[in-house]
């Protein structure tokens, strides 16, 4: 059983995706936080924080996982401080533009990774932090449904970035 055509379409086209949706976001609320995060359905990032979290998970996140997969036997793939690479990595003074490309770059590096896996190695197991015992193949689903975490996200900003602009 390989990775679904459905599954790599969407990892395919999340730069392009998230690009829009950031780029729906008036430049004044990019690094907008709201009061409340009540209900937010992921991590408390601002609309460039996401994009930063998403850049630097792709590269130091699921291409390590994956290559650790591939490479060790029965690898434990520890979780990722998100907020600490936020803080040190100073997300909110970064270029939504350069990080956009970076991000665009980072995930044709991992669509490249996994085009080059075989069915065999899709079945190489590891303990992914947080998720328990998973393969590759389920490491891949996951960071579809990371990127769908995050698109929903993005969706809730905007709908508190919207509420805000409608009071000011």
């Amino acid at each position: 059983m390989s990775i679904p055509p459905d599954t790599l379409a969407a990892l395919a086209k999340m730069p392009d995706e998230f690009e829009r949706v950031l780029r729906s976001v008036p430049a004044r609320y990019t690094t907008w936080r709201p009061a409340s995060w009540e209900g937010v359905p992921g991590e408390t990032f601002s609309a460039l924080e996401h994009a930063c979290h998403l850049r630097d998970i792709e590269i130091d996140g699921y291409q390590v996982r994956i290559r650790r997969t591939l490479e060790e036997s029965s690898p434990f793939l520890g979780s990722i401080d998100g907020y600490a690479l936020a803080r040190e990595r100073r997300y909110p003074e970064a270029d939504p533009s350069q990080v956009l490309a970076a991000f665009r770059s980072a995930r044709n590096a991992t669509l490249h990774q996994i085009e080059r896996i075989s069915e065999d190695q899709l079945a190489r197991p590891a303990t992914f932090e947080g998720h328990g015992g998973i393969t590759l193949r389920g490491l891949v689903h996951v960071l579809c449904s990371h990127d769908l975490q995050h698109l929903a996200c993005m969706q809730w900003l905007l709908a508190k970035i919207t509420s805000d602009a409608a009071r000011t």
